[in-house]
């Protein structure tokens, strides 16, 4: 009974089942006539009969060629049919990109094929890679920290005890394919008055409500993808509630991440609070299954270092077979990774993570333009120096590629981050890429 109801008026579906049918019948027709079967129906011998009426004879090039032509109408009804039948579904599901029909489906097919990537972060980096990144494979898996203590995702954090959702909006958003009203309207953030509202943005006050209409965080994403239509998944590091505190080289203690650039200290290492915080499965999972994994970009010790220090996480990275890349900050940050070079970045993830959590270090080699460096000078802010001896001998592969986009301000760009990671590196063992 439920098949019958393909067969209900208004569908637009008979019409065209109808046409592809009619088109099965004339290619079958045309081959028995192609290949002068036998045993031939009413129809075939009337045919054949009209060809020796009009030639005074039996002319067998003639039959073939009107049975190729048979063939060709069959065909082309066939493909006619299948096109409108599909489209229907199409226009129904997909109503303002029916038009697109072609272009979708290769596009999904070729994502589809493309290698399995891991991206381990927060920040404002892990969005711009994953921009670029949804363009070359839809497998892609975005593990994002929950340390973030500042902003709007601190305050809901503390007021609905959940994990903070502001760079977990900004990963679906990044991976989004979506109306641009619809990204626009996550991201808005409310600016009018002083009340509850202010300073929260869409996106994370819509997270916040289906944690907790779900009861869940991960399943909580998994819907907000569906309406987002995100080509990949967005999965936090743990589910837990934590707090980042690091620990200077003079021996003081800064509690919370947001407090740690405050400090204008130089750090020694950080650690979560409690330091025995659960993983979630699923971002194990995707370090497991990863052909690539990636770390990075974004702040080193704020947003890349707190998702290794949740249990298990560094120790699968470790483990996997995948390529395993660094990608590398453009500029120190104040008060977080002043007079760092290439290496102490890398150094200082290998000290707290472990060897063998990094194969490659990929750094930009475009050089800067005066007038940036003067801009990030004054904020005291100056270019990551590549000390390709001392990467050499933490036993790195070194990758140097421009990668930055130069307008108002210095940024990774989507779109050659990902060019020099499909490309740029000597994935021999993986055949896939």
């Amino acid at each position: 009974m439920h098949l019958l109801k393909w067969l209900y008026p208004g569908i637009g579906f008979k019409r065209w089942m109808f046409c592809f049918a009619v088109g099965v019948m004339l290619v079958s027709l045309g081959l028995a006539l192609v290949f002068n079967y036998k045993y031939l129906d009413a129809i075939e011998e009337e045919i054949f009969r009209a060809v020796y009426t009009f030639w005074g004879s039996y002319n067998y090039t003639v039959t073939t060629a009107m049975g190729i032509f048979i063939i060709v109408l069959g065909t082309v009804l066939m493909l006619v049919a299948t096109r409108f039948v599909v489209r229907s579904l199409i226009m129904i599901l997909l109503p303002n990109k029916s038009e697109r029909l072609v272009d979708l489906i290769y596009e999904k097919r070729r994502l589809a094929g493309g290698p399995n990537i891991t991206v381990i972060g927060g920040g404002h980096g892990l969005s711009v890679l994953l921009r670029g990144i949804k363009s070359a494979t839809s497998n892609v898996t975005a593990v994002v920290t929950v340390a973030d203590d500042g902003g709007s995702s601190g305050r809901l954090r503390e007021d609905l005890g959940i994990v903070p959702p502001g760079d977990l909006r900004n990963c679906l958003v990044a991976l989004a394919d979506t109306e641009p009203l619809m990204e626009k309207l996550f991201q808005h953030r409310f600016t009018a008055g002083k009340g509850s509202l202010s300073g929260h943005s869409f996106g994370n006050l819509f997270i916040a409500a289906m944690t907790e209409v779900t009861g869940d965080i991960e399943q909580a994403l998994n819907e907000s993808s569906k309406v987002l239509a995100v080509k990949g998944r967005v999965v936090p590091s743990s589910r837990e509630s934590v707090r980042l505190d690091a620990i200077m080289e003079d021996g003081t203690i800064v509690e919370g991440e947001s407090h740690i650039p405050e400090a204008k200290k130089r750090i020694k290492r950080v650690r979560l609070f409690p330091q025995e915080v659960k993983p979630v499965e699923s971002a194990l999972e995707a370090i497991r299954t990863a052909d690539v994994i990636i770390l990075g970009p974004g702040s080193l010790y704020t947003s890349v270092m707190p998702n290794l220090l949740v249990e298990g996480v560094a120790e699968e990275v470790i483990k996997s077979k995948a390529v395993k890349i660094y990608i590398c900050n453009v500029m120190t940050q104040p008060g977080e990774t002043d007079g760092y070079t290439a290496s102490m970045h890398a150094k200082a993830i290998i000290d707290h993570g472990g060897r063998g959590i990094i194969d490659y270090i990929l750094v930009n080699s475009k050089v800067l333009s005066e007038d940036m460096l003067e801009h990030y000078a004054k904020e005291g802010a100056y270019p990551v120096e590549i000390d390709e001896d001392a990467i050499s001998a933490l036993g790195l592969g070194l990758i140097k590629a421009d990668i930055i986009n130069e307008n108002e301000l210095i940024r990774h760009d989507p779109e050659k981050l990902a060019k020099s990671i499909m490309n740029g590196i000597p994935f021999e063992h993986f055949s896939g890429l």
